[in-house]
C-alpha cells in the first residue's frame, strides 16, 4: 500500500492493521480540544511499543465564519499537551493569517490583470 497522505484512492480501502489508534478527547468547553491518539494492537490492547500522539484543535473566529485549526503537540502526557496548546495555536494562527494574506494578494493580482485588459469592440 502506498502512502497517499491518508486519502484513499478509488479502490484502496484497506485498513492499516499495524497503525491503529484509540482516540480520547479532552476539552475545556471554551477554546481547547486535545485529542489523545493511543496506539493499540489488532486485539484492541494498548501497544506500548509506539508513542501516543496528541493533537490540539480550536477554531479561529472570522467575519466569514470559523476557521478550524489543528496542530500536533509534541507531548508525552496530557498535562504537557495542555501546556503546549497555546503556543501551538499561536503558530497555527500565524500560518492561517499568512495564507489568507497570500490568497488576498493573488486575488488582487488577478483583479489587476483583468482590469488592465484592453477591450476593443468587435474583437474576441
Amino acid at each position: 500500500m502506498t502512502d497517499n497522505g491518508g486519502a484513499p484512492s478509488s479502490n484502496d480501502f484497506v485498513v492499516d492493521k499495524d497503525n491503529l489508534y484509540r482516540e480520547e478527547s479532552v476539552t475545556d468547553l471554551k477554546i481547547a480540544t486535545i485529542r489523545q491518539l493511543i496506539p493499540v494492537k489488532l486485539d484492541g490492547s494498548d501497544d506500548s511499543s509506539r508513542e501516543t500522539i496528541f493533537l490540539g484543535s480550536t477554531q479561529l473566529g472570522t467575519p466569514q465564519g470559523p476557521i478550524p485549526m489543528q496542530a500536533e503537540l509534541d507531548a508525552t502526557t496530557l498535562e504537557e499537551a495542555m501546556e503546549q496548546f497555546p503556543k501551538a495555536m499561536e503558530v497555527e494562527t500565524q500560518k492561517v493569517i499568512e495564507n489568507l494574506k497570500r490568497m488576498q494578494q493573488m486575488q488582487d493580482q488577478q483583479k489587476s490583470a483583468n482590469d488592465s485588459r484592453i477591450i476593443i469592440p468587435g474583437m474576441n
